[in-house]
């Protein structure tokens, strides 16, 4: 939530003051603001459990003598005894069991189980939860019931280093294997994310005479990670068409768009999908997941194909790869949507919330 913080004015919302406890390097992160406070007891310096026992058992107590309204909290877990809290759901893993059982009986998958647990108490205790999405809202919804305190949407926002206008669509004959189609997919290599479909769907357009490259970007959960390797060593051993990159720092992945001719996002399970936010913005266009949340924010602006059947995803690519024409209908489509999501409009309706839950915590109409 730095650039939420970056870009807000909370004093339009009747707000004097924001006190941010953290770590030195989320601190150092935060703009100096004649209304923010931060606060860095030395335990969040420390590892995790250090963390979540001061978060437990000394936060509420700290918002208390800082004379705080509020407590929000965006980590979505909260075990305190403070009133009234806001608490906002970002990770919709735990609470998708068909994505869940993806990663089999495992450590993660424990850990996920127990996020959901966690999770579901503070939504269901909290003044107020914010949700990203609809489809996130709705599939948490479907765990906890319905929840006693205010809900509302607030999509995060977008880095505008991100826009690039679309480019100058060509026709596919202008592209050969030294100069090929290349189509960008950014996110982590992880089992709901089913980068070897992706590959297995290049792999069958090349076959069919396309000149098309796939680039990977993205950090690896190391199972997944030796999956798509062997997919790709059975298609491309040479990685003459496939390129994983690996994770790249965030400053430089506008740089990676830049240089695609098509996004393509294959993800099952998404809170918000930021990264196909960048793609929209960057000026690109859009092979995507019909599932989660995808067409909620890409609306009719993209091509919408299954994840997890790769003559699908070879479909819908074929489809656009052929019409220079759609592409650049969908680009621009994609684009114009992309403009509408913005930290100052995140952190608006953010504080916005905040101030509507203590107004009806202190009972003021």
């Amino acid at each position: 939530m730095i650039e939420c913080l970056h870009a807000a004015q909370p004093e339009l919302h009747g707000i004097e003051r924001v006190v941010v406890w953290g770590g030195k390097p989320t601190l150092n992160a935060l703009e100096e603001k004649p209304w923010l406070s931060k606060n860095n007891p030395s335990v969040l310096n420390q590892g995790l459990l250090k963390r979540t026992f001061w978060q437990r058992f000394c936060l509420s107590q700290a918002a208390r003598d800082e004379g705080c309204d509020l407590l929000f909290v965006p980590g979505s877990s909260y075990a305190g005894n403070f009133q009234p809290v806001v608490a906002m759901s970002q990770n919709l893993l735990p609470f998708e069991m068909v994505e869940l059982k993806r990663y089999g009986l495992c450590f993660f998958t424990l850990k996920l189980l127990l996020l959901r647990l966690t999770q579901s108490s503070t939504f269901k205790k909290a003044d107020g939860v914010i949700f990203l999405t609809k489809y996130s809202r709705d599939v948490v919804l479907r765990i906890t019931g319905k929840l006693r305190g205010q809900t509302c949407i607030v999509p995060h926002g977008l880095n505008p280093r991100f826009n690039n206008a679309p480019k100058l669509q060509y026709d596919i004959a202008e592209y050969n294997d030294a100069n090929p189609y290349r189509v960008l997919y950014v996110s982590i290599i992880d089992q709901y994310k089913h980068q070897w479909n992706v590959v297995k769907a290049i792999d069958a357009l090349r076959k069919q005479g396309f000149p098309i490259a796939l680039d990977l970007v993205g950090p690896a959960y190391t199972p997944a990670l030796m999956r798509l390797n062997a997919t790709i060593d059975s298609m491309d051993f040479s990685r003459h068409w496939v390129h994983y990159h690996g994770a790249i720092a965030f400053d430089e992945l506008h740089q990676h768009y830049a240089q695609a001719n098509l996004g393509l996002f294959a993800s099952s399970c998404e809170n918000m999908p930021n990264i196909l936010l960048e793609t929209m913005a960057s000026g690109l266009p859009i092979a995507c997941s019909k599932k989660g949340p995808m067409p909620e924010m890409l609306n009719a602006a993209g091509l919408y194909f299954d994840p997890e059947q790769p003559d699908d995803i070879a479909r819908v690519l074929r489809e656009l790869i052929e019409s220079p024409l759609l592409r650049t209908k969908l680009a621009k489509a994609s684009y114009a949507i992309a403009q509408e999501y913005s930290w100052q409009r995140c952190a608006n309706e953010t504080f916005g919330f905040l101030n509507a839950v203590v107004r009806e915590h202190k009972g003021i109409n």
